[in-house]
């Protein structure tokens, strides 16, 4: 393994701050006949689900693996399974032969998604990242810019947007099946098992001698290594790691929403939270989003309202559903001016009242695969659905309510164009955050 140290200097250079555009774009579409080769950096939890459908592509080529924990469940199985893919425990020294591949799937704790895909963007090469696409707005914000400036093919993991459960449910509200859409409800009201609502342990732990507990931290502020604390789930929890249940969330759920509605960014966000840790997420949150009008909303703007926690389901009244209809675990109720329509997360959309859609013809789809897609459209073959001009703003929006979260009870107005939300020193401090020396992005 190649585990040397990277100066602030070489990382700048790596990272190709001073490319030119002409550079950046030579990855922009792959010969349709030649193979993708492809390097992946995160290969357990989710990183290995994605690696394992990416390279179900017949025009797949993996050619490099990197992770920061070598034990058999990270990066020891993916060596394994791809035995001639060069092997790297820090995805920097990866950048340094990037010659070797077009593209990188990036699956790594939240925090680290923006250092790595702007790395990979700024060097030229297709992008396939995890949700939520940053861990701050700003970070959302430089990354779709830099993708749009280098031309690549980008594709964020909200690969439920490619079923046909929630592309049904779009093609509903944009064919006009309830009428112009009145208001939105949106929630996850399981209870995630990761930490939420406490202190950070005292005293630290032997670290692994699998685990590059250094390089685990990245661009987060410097903190002991506690097992079964951070690595290598229940990271979700911890606020220098995640953005919590909304955050994991919420590029999910909310997004048949916004890509039906052809939301673009909110006017104002408002939470009802109780008071927040230091390090955790809340176990609990109520986030208000307005948003303008749109072609398929009524009224001057649209109200979308969230909710997460365990038992947290929205208020029945409002739903336009039969009298005890128990909703599903999580999902979206679009109130429309002719009904309702309930979307499940992952699961068929169904339009209210029944009897009055009962003869109404849904949408008929083929199937589509979100990895694949991704692939093809690296070989020029379509477009992907998730890119970055479409899921950065998405990111933005759902950040812009953590950001709430952590100030419960304020209305934060946000100016998207100007990237300031007017009137909260506080609020707008948020948008980024510091990163470790040595850790800087370039560009954010």
């Amino acid at each position: 393994m190649m585990t040397r140290r990277l100066s602030r200097r070489s990382f700048l250079q790596v990272t190709g701050a001073s490319l030119t555009l002409a550079s950046l774009r030579h990855a922009s579409a792959a010969d349709a006949n030649s193979k993708l080769n492809v390097a992946t950096v995160g290969c357990g939890g989710m990183g290995w689900g994605d690696l394992n459908q990416i390279s179900s592509s017949p025009h797949v080529n993996i050619v490099a693996l990197c992770d920061v924990d070598e034990s058999a469940n990270h990066l020891g199985r993916a060596a394994e399974k791809f035995p001639h893919a060069k092997k790297f425990t820090d995805w920097r020294r990866l950048l340094d032969e990037a010659k070797r591949f077009d593209a990188v799937q990036v699956s790594t704790p939240d925090h680290m998604h923006a250092p790595i895909v702007m790395a990979a963007l700024l060097l030229g090469k297709h992008v396939y990242s995890q949700k939520p696409l940053t861990h701050t707005v700003l970070e959302a914000r430089r990354l779709t810019e830099a993708a749009k400036k280098a031309g690549v093919v980008t594709q964020m993991g909200n690969q439920i947007q490619s079923y046909v459960e929630y592309r049904s449910a779009v093609r509903l509200i944009q064919d006009g099946a309830i009428g112009k859409v009145k208001e939105v409800f949106s929630w996850q009201a399981g209870s995630p098992t990761w930490p939420r609502d406490i202190d950070r342990p005292e005293g630290a732990d032997a670290i692994p001698e699998t685990l590059h507990w250094n390089e685990w931290l990245g661009t987060a502020p410097e903190r002991p290594f506690k097992s079964k604390i951070y690595h290598s789930f229940n990271w979700r929890g911890w606020r220098d790691f995640s953005n919590g249940q909304l955050g994991d969330f919420g590029c999910h759920i909310l997004d048949p929403v916004s890509m039906a509605l052809r939301l673009g960014a909110p006017l104002t966000i408002r939470a009802d939270a109780p008071p927040i840790k230091p390090d955790t997420w809340t176990k609990s949150a109520t986030v208000a989003y307005q948003f303008p009008k749109t072609e398929f909303t009524a009224g001057p703007t649209i109200n979308v309202t969230w909710f997460d926690g365990d038992g947290a389901f929205p208020p029945s009244g409002p739903l336009g559903l039969p009298d005890g209809f128990k909703l599903p675990g999580s999902g979206s109720v679009l109130v429309g001016e002719k009904g309702s329509l309930l979307v499940p997360h992952v699961g068929a959309p169904k339009l209210f009242p029944e009897d009055k859609f009962k003869d109404y013809a849904m949408p008929t789809m083929e199937p589509m695969n979100h990895y694949i897609s991704w692939v093809n459209a690296c070989r020029g073959e379509g477009k992907t659905g998730s890119h970055y001009g479409y899921s950065g703003p998405l990111t933005e929006a759902v950040l812009l309510g953590t950001i709430a979260i952590r100030l419960p009870g304020e209305t934060l107005h946000w100016n998207a164009a100007e990237m300031k939300i007017a009137g909260s020193p506080k609020a707008e401090a948020m948008l980024s955050k510091p990163y470790r020396k040595g850790w800087e992005i370039p560009g954010v």
